[in-house]
Parts: structure tokens; C-alpha cells; sequence
């Protein structure tokens, strides 16, 4: 269920924020909900009735080591990508 949610922001960075969720395609509430889903990750979970039956069927099936380190894995495959 969605509810309306009213913010006081400054006027220039509304503007700002507006012109970023164009470019990327997407509403400023999608924006303002994704990082408030973002900031509450932890504290908010999501249970598989709530995922869609194709990402239930594709949950699970990659097996990762205990100790991976995503962030770490993320960052040389991107230096990698880019050169960097």
C-alpha cells in the first residue's frame, strides 16, 4: 500500500534530484523509497512470498564461500572493467 509523503527540501535540490531521476529513467518517489528501503535494509526483510516466482526459482542456486567478500570481489572486477 503506498502513502503520501510530504517533505520540505530545499527548492534547487528538488530540481537537481528531479533532473538525476529523469535521466535514470525513474520517478522521484522511486528515488526517495529506494533509499529509504536502502537506510532501513537491515531492520526490514524480505520474506520469499513477498519476491517473484521467477527470483524464488533463481534464489539459492549460487553457492559462495562464508568468508566471500562481495564488496572486495565487486571493486577488482570493476578496476578490471575500467582500467582503473
Amino acid at each position: 500500500m503506498n502513502t503520501k509523503l510530504t517533505l520540505t527540501i530545499e527548492k534547487d535540490v528538488i530540481e537537481e534530484a528531479k533532473r538525476y531521476a529523469k535521466d535514470k529513467g525513474e520517478s522521484l518517489s522511486g528515488l526517495v523509497e529506494n533509499y529509504f528501503k536502502l537506510l532501513t535494509n537491515n531492520k526490514r526483510r524480505i520474506k520469499p512470498n513477498q519476491l517473484s516466482p521467477r527470483i524464488r526459482r533463481l534464489r539459492g542456486i549460487i553457492k559462495v564461500e562464508k568468508n566471500f567478500d562481495y564488496k572486495k570481489t565487486l571493486t577488482e572486477e570493476l578496476s578490471k572493467k575500467y582500467g582503473v
